[in-house]
């Protein structure tokens, strides 16, 4: 009975939902990347001396007006809302390329354009956990929180 009961589950198709939302696969996916990430929060004088190399790209995954705002220096903006095979590939075409990441909550600012997240869901954890999921395995996260106003920083802003 229970190996019928089996034959017949396995037979019945997967509802579309289940196929495109995979909250499951995104707990597997986060234990996964969990000691990779950990391994690769960095100070942000590595950050810096990272993003220097050639071939290294320093990410923006917040929202287009957010950077627009401001960003360090350098960073190239694709908000995580728009993460998909496509557009990665079309930023990022060399998954092997150094990436380096930010947010919000790695400023002590707490004021436009870095106003705090929830810290369980700061765009960190999500930027580094898509990335993985998109085949990205070069990926580093500034692990330091910073005051965006100070000139070691980088920051650029559109007020100057």
């Amino acid at each position: 009975m229970i190996l019928l009961l089996a034959a017949a589950a396995a037979a019945m198709p997967v509802p579309a939902t289940e196929r495109q939302i995979d909250y499951a696969g995104f707990e597997r996916l986060t234990h996964t990347v969990r000691p990779q990430r950990a391994k690769r929060r960095v100070s942000l004088a590595r950050f810096q001396a990272m993003a220097a190399r050639e071939g290294a790209v320093i990410l923006d995954a917040r929202s287009a007006p957010a950077f627009a705002q401001g960003h360090i220096a350098g960073a190239i903006n694709l908000p995580l809302t728009d993460f998909t095979a496509e557009a990665l590939a079309a930023v990022l075409p060399d998954r092997a390329r150094p990436i380096l990441i930010y947010c919000n909550n790695n400023f002590r600012n707490d004021r436009a354009p870095v106003l705090l997240k929830a810290p369980p869901v700061s765009l960190n954890i999500q930027t580094f956990i898509n990335l993985a999921a998109y085949g990205y395995g070069n990926v580093y996260e500034l692990g330091e929180i910073v005051d965006f106003t100070d000139s070691k920083v980088g920051w650029v802003s559109a007020t100057g």
